[in-house]
C-alpha cells in the first residue's frame, strides 16, 4: 500500500472567491445576511467547522462584513482557529447570543436573513424567538438554496484533494483484499482498513467502514454483529477516509473461491449497471436520468422495476465532498442537470432478500466536457484489482 500524496489544502483566495460568490448568491436572492452555524458550511467558507454546543458560536455575513460571534472567554480560541476572523462580536456567559445576532441584524438594517441548514432545531427555535422581538420580518428560512449550488460545483483544488482520499482507499481495499482470509472476523478486517487509512496518511482512521460476509451483505448499510469470514462466503467491503476534509467513499464486492453461477451473472449485471450509469454522464444531462440508465439496464436482466427487490433498493449516486452524502443525488425526480466539477458516487446496488447483495461504488467528477473516474471500476469477482 502507498501513502497518500497530499495536495495543498484549500488556500486562502479561494475562501474569500468563495465568499464573493456566496454574496452574489445572496444579492440575487434579495438575502442580506446568513448566519453560518458549526459544521461543514463553517469549513468550507472558513477552513473550521468547529463544533455545536449549547454556547452558541457562529458567523454572520452580511453584504461587507463576516461578523465572528461567540463567548467572550473563547476569543483566544476563535482567533487561533480562524485566521478570517478579524470582526469579532461577543457575548457573556449571562447573556443571550441569539439577542447580540438579532441586535447586529437591526444595526446593519438586514432585512432578510437565511439561516445555515444544518443549524440545530433548539439553536434556530432560540434564534426565531429572539428575532420575533424585532420589528419587522427578518428570517427568510433556510440558505440551502444558496449555499448548495456553490458547494456542488467543486474546484479543481476540491477534486485533487478527492482524488487523493479515493487513490488511498483504493490502495486500503487492494491490501485487504491481498490479506483476508476465512474465519477472520469483520471486526479484525475494520481495525486493519483503519490502521492502513492512519498509515497512509488520512485525516485519521476510518471515516466509517462496513464489513459484510455472505448473507449481510443483502442489507445494504449492514446488520449488528461480528461475523467470521467463511469458506465460499461473499465479501462486501464499503469503507472511506478524509484528506483535508475532503472524503472518500469505495466499495468493492469479492470473493476469495468459486461461487454459484447465478451470484457471477448478478455481478456482471451490476457491473453494467455501474458501467451505464457512468456512460449517462454527461454535461447537461438531469441526475435522474442517470439514475434511470442503470435502472434500465437492471429491468432488462429481470429486476425491479424501481425499488422492487430482487433489485436496486435505493437510489444509483449521491453527491461527495466536505459531506460524505450532499446534494444533488443521482435519484428520481433530482432534475439539476450536470455540470462541471459536480462529485457523485456510483452504485446501483443489487440486492437479493435473504441471500446476498452486490454493491460496487467508485465515484465520478465532471469536466467541463465529460465524466471521469476518481478510481478504476472493480475488474472481476474474483480478481477485482486486475
Amino acid at each position: 500500500m502507498t501513502t497518500a500524496s497530499r495536495p495543498p489544502s484549500i488556500g486562502k483566495a479561494e475562501r474569500e472567491q468563495r465568499l464573493d460568490q456566496l454574496r452574489k448568491a445572496m444579492s440575487a436572492s434579495g438575502v442580506d445576511a446568513i448566519i453560518i452555524t458549526p459544521g461543514s458550511n463553517m469549513r468550507y467558507f472558513f477552513a473550521e467547522a468547529f463544533y455545536e454546543s449549547e454556547r452558541f458560536v457562529g458567523v454572520l455575513i452580511t453584504a461587507d462584513s463576516n461578523i465572528f460571534i461567540c463567548p467572550k472567554f473563547e476569543e483566544s480560541a476563535i482567533r487561533a482557529k480562524f485566521p478570517m476572523a478579524a470582526e469579532m462580536a461577543f457575548w457573556e456567559e449571562h447573556e443571550s447570543p441569539f439577542a447580540l445576532i438579532a441586535s447586529l441584524l437591526a444595526d446593519h438594517d438586514c432585512q432578510r436573513c437565511a439561516l445555515d441548514p444544518e443549524c440545530s432545531y433548539g439553536l434556530a427555535a432560540r434564534l426565531i424567538e429572539a428575532l420575533a422581538q424585532l420589528e419587522k420580518p427578518v428570517l427568510h428560512g433556510s440558505a440551502a438554496p444558496i449555499i448548495a449550488p456553490l458547494r456542488a460545483r467543486k474546484s479543481q483544488a476540491e477534486i485533487d484533494l478527492m482524488i487523493a482520499a479515493m487513490q488511498l482507499t483504493l490502495s486500503v481495499h487492494q491490501t485487504v483484499f491481498e490479506w483476508i482470509k476465512p474465519g477472520m472476523k469483520a471486526s479484525a478486517v475494520i481495525a486493519e482498513i483503519d490502521r492502513l487509512h492512519r498509515a497512509g496518511g488520512a485525516d485519521g482512521g476510518n471515516s466509517f467502514c462496513a464489513v459484510q460476509f455472505g448473507e449481510a451483505t443483502s442489507h445494504p448499510h449492514g446488520v449488528p454483529g461480528d461475523p467470521a469470514l467463511k469458506e465460499g462466503e461473499l465479501i462486501l467491503i464499503d469503507t472511506g477516509c478524509t484528506i483535508d476534509g475532503y472524503n472518500s467513499d469505495i466499495t468493492r464486492t469479492y470473493a476469495l473461491s468459486k461461487l454459484d453461477s447465478e451470484i457471477e451473472r448478478l455481478w456482471r449485471v451490476e457491473k453494467q449497471a455501474q458501467q451505464a450509469a457512468f456512460d449517462r454522464a454527461a454535461i447537461g444531462t438531469a441526475c435522474e436520468d442517470v439514475d434511470k440508465a442503470a435502472r434500465d439496464v437492471l429491468i432488462s436482466h429481470g429486476l425491479g422495476p424501481d425499488y422492487d427487490l430482487p433489485g436496486l433498493p435505493h437510489r444509483t449516486g449521491h453527491g461527495i465532498g466536505l459531506d460524505i452524502h450532499e446534494g444533488p443525488y443521482l435519484v428520481k425526480g433530482d432534475q439539476t442537470p450536470l455540470a462541471a466539477g459536480m462529485c457523485f458516487s456510483n452504485e446501483p446496488m443489487i440486492v437479493v432478500p435473504g441471500a446476498y447483495g452486490i454493491r460496487l461504488e467508485d465515484h465520478f467528477y465532471m469536466t467541463a466536457s465529460r465524466a471521469e473516474w476518481f478510481t478504476e471500476p472493480q475488474a472481476d469477482l474474483y480478481r477485482p484489482f486486475g
